[in-house]
């Protein structure tokens, strides 16, 4: 049997460490891939490359999976983000982002089950990165929605709802203010509810859905929106379960899907085996089922649940000592 080929972006900071600990895990379930290693961020510029070169373009789209690892973006000056040049360059118009409550991790709302996803469109919005400075003392941002990439995103929200069984939508916005852009995503969230009588479709301002995910989160299933409320809501969300050390993300495009822990590269504490592999690991999980790989997917979840619920062998940011490679072995032997 053939291998799969799944590229690989091991990115920066604690990237290298915390995909060797991902692969290895990957591999001891019986998943024979051939990984097609590819730059990205400070690893290819420090080769005298683009943040994203076109050969890893490319070789995404032929190959159809990516596996990546946090890359650094530098505030205010410097390259370009190259998770954002990744999404655009290949569509990839879906984020997917779970929010999970696992056993035995310590947070604010440990003791309330959490099980949302955010999906957030990934390729327009201030994201378009389009900004002009017509005068030293004024900066402009374009903020960019269009009515067919709301169409898609919001479609795809409900299509994975009714795969995983999910029974409310909700659409978040801040259309109250920004009646054109937001009103328009607002109009086709509910023309295309309408094709899902089955689930409980609504919509919430942004700014309460912030405040009500802090009171009341588990009243949320599905939340759909658009790039930049997605990129805060998520990551808000995140720390509801216990930080971005546990939170997976996927992009999902037409024709390919890059998978990545959502946090950052950590470079306080690359090299020192300390990072944690979990956020990095429950994307790969997303990429087994993705590829159909759905039994691989549920050993290594199931292993990850025995390992927080037990608790002897946490990594430092959830509290416990263990080290990247000793929180990997018992993740593997766990799954065994």
């Amino acid at each position: 049997m053939a291998k799969t080929r799944i590229a690989v972006i091991p990115g920066d900071g604690i990237g290298p460490e915390i995909m060797q600990a991902t692969i290895a895990i990957l591999e001891a379930t019986g998943l024979e891939a051939e990984w097609v290693e590819l730059d990205a961020g400070l690893a290819a510029i420090e080769k005298g490359k683009p943040a994203v070169p076109p050969e890893t373009i490319d070789a995404i789209r032929e190959i159809g999976t990516a596996l990546k690892g946090p890359t650094t973006t530098p505030s205010g000056k410097g390259h370009k983000s190259a998770n954002v040049q990744l999404r655009q360059a290949l569509d990839l118009f879906a984020n997917v982002r779970p929010a999970r409550t696992l056993p035995g991790v310590k947070g604010a709302f440990a003791h309330i089950h959490l099980d949302m996803i955010i999906v957030r469109e990934n390729t327009e919005d201030l994201y378009a990165g389009i900004e002009y400075q017509p005068h030293p003392d004024v900066a402009q941002a374009i903020k960019v929605i269009t009515r067919p990439g709301c169409a898609r995103l919001v479609r795809y929200g409900f299509e994975m709802a009714r795969e995983q069984g999910r029974k409310r939508v909700t659409a978040v916005h801040k259309a109250n203010i920004m009646k054109l852009t937001d009103g328009m995503f607002l109009e086709e969230f509910y023309k295309a509810a309408a094709d899902y009588p089955e689930f409980q479709a609504d919509d919430v301002i942004v700014d309460n859905c912030c405040m009500q995910l802090v009171t009341r989160p588990e009243q949320f299933d599905v939340l759909v929106t658009e790039n930049l409320y997605g990129d805060i809501v998520s990551d808000l969300c995140a720390g509801l379960v216990g930080g971005l050390g546990l939170a997976p993300g996927a992009n999902i495009g037409e024709h390919c899907a890059v998978f990545e822990a959502v946090h950052g590269s950590a470079p306080d504490i690359a090299g020192r085996g300390v990072a944690n592999p979990t956020a990095l690991l429950l994307s790969a999980v997303m990429m087994l089922h993705h590829l159909g790989l759905h039994d691989q997917a549920s050993r290594i979840v199931n292993s990850v649940m025995r390992v927080c619920s037990d608790g002897k062998c946490l990594t430092v940011d959830l509290g416990g000592r263990a080290n990247t490679h000793e929180y990997m072995v018992e993740v593997i032997n766990q799954s065994a």
